[in-house]
C-alpha cells in the first residue's frame, strides 16, 4: 500500500508564516515591556490599574442609570410615578424615534471614557462601555433587525480613522446576536461640531444631513431598527437620523446611547 508524500506549502506561504510569528512574539514582547515600565493607569485619574479601564474609586463615581426612567426618553426620575409616566420633555416635544435608553449619566468620568474613546484611539474601552449598553438597552433589542451607528461624514470618518458609534454596536450587536448595518444610513454633508451649539443651532446643523440610499430602502422598509451613538445631548443628531429611517419605512427607530445629559430635575407628567 503506497503512501502519498504530504505537499509542502510553497516556500513564500512557509515564510510569510515564520513572519507572522515573529511579528507576533515581537508585539506580545513588547507590550510585555511597555507594561512593565509603564503600568496600565485608570482613564479617569490616572491612577496604576491593575487591568484596563477604571480604578474602584472611578468606578463607583459611574451614575448608571435603572428605572425609574421615562418611558419614551429614559430620562430618570427621582422618584417611581408608576409605570408607563413620560417625562415633560417627551410630552412636550417627542422625538421622531420610539424610545431612547442610555447606560449612563454623562458627567465627569462618562466623559472622560467618550473623548477617550472618541479622541484618543481608545477603541479598547468600547468592549466594556458596549455591554453596559446592551444590559441598558435589553429591551429595545428584544426583537431588533439591525443596529445601525450614526454615520460619519467621510472626511471625518478619514481624520478620525475610526467610527466610535460603529465601534460600540459591534460589541452591542455580539452581545444580542444582532446584525450591524453601516451600509444603510449615510451621512450625506459634512455637519459643524455640535458641541457648544444651541438646542435650536444643534437640530438645524443636522437638519437634512442624513439619508438612506435608494438602493437601501427594501432593507430598511418594514425593520424594527436600533441607532446606536455614543452621547444623546439634545437627541437633534438621532432624531435625525430616525427621520430618515422612518421616510424610508422603517418599522420603528429606536436609539441606544452610552451616556445622555440629564439635565436637573423635573418632575414627570
Amino acid at each position: 500500500m503506497s503512501t502519498q508524500p504530504v505537499p509542502m506549502r510553497p516556500f513564500h506561504a512557509r515564510l510569510r508564516g515564520a513572519w507572522n510569528a515573529c511579528h507576533d512574539a515581537g508585539r506580545r514582547a513588547a507590550r510585555l515591556a511597555l507594561d512593565i515600565a509603564l503600568p496600565t493607569q485608570c482613564i479617569a485619574c490616572r491612577e496604576p490599574v491593575a487591568g484596563e479601564g477604571l480604578c474602584p474609586a472611578c468606578w463607583a463615581k459611574l451614575s448608571f442609570i435603572a428605572p425609574p426612567y421615562c418611558a419614551r426618553l429614559g430620562i430618570p426620575f427621582v422618584y417611581d410615578p408608576g409605570p408607563g409616566l413620560l417625562s415633560m420633555e417627551a410630552i412636550a416635544s417627542p422625538p421622531a424615534y420610539q424610545r431612547a435608553r442610555a447606560a449612563v449619566r454623562y458627567d465627569e468620568i462618562a466623559g472622560t471614557l467618550v473623548q477617550a474613546l472618541k479622541y484618543q484611539d481608545r477603541t479598547d474601552l468600547a468592549p466594556a462601555m458596549g455591554r453596559w449598553m446592551a444590559r441598558a438597552g435589553a429591551e429595545l433589542l428584544d426583537g431588533a433587525d439591525a443596529l445601525i451607528p450614526v454615520p460619519l461624514h467621510w472626511k471625518r470618518g478619514w481624520s478620525r480613522r475610526y467610527n466610535q458609534s460603529a465601534a460600540l454596536a459591534n460589541v452591542i450587536g455580539r452581545e444580542a446576536d444582532i446584525p450591524v448595518r453601516t451600509d444603510l444610513l449615510r451621512r450625506t454633508r459634512a455637519t459643524h461640531q455640535q458641541v457648544g451649539l444651541s438646542r435650536t443651532e444643534r437640530a438645524r446643523n443636522v437638519q437634512g444631513a442624513f439619508a438612506v440610499a435608494t438602493d437601501e430602502r427594501a432593507a430598511v422598509a418594514g425593520r424594527r431598527l436600533v441607532l446606536v451613538d455614543d452621547v444623546l445631548t439634545s437627541g437633534a443628531t438621532v432624531d435625525a437620523c430616525a427621520r430618515a429611517l422612518l421616510r424610508a419605512k422603517a418599522a420603528s427607530v429606536d436609539v441606544l446611547v452610552f451616556a445622555r445629559v440629564v439635565e436637573a430635575f423635573r418632575p414627570p407628567i
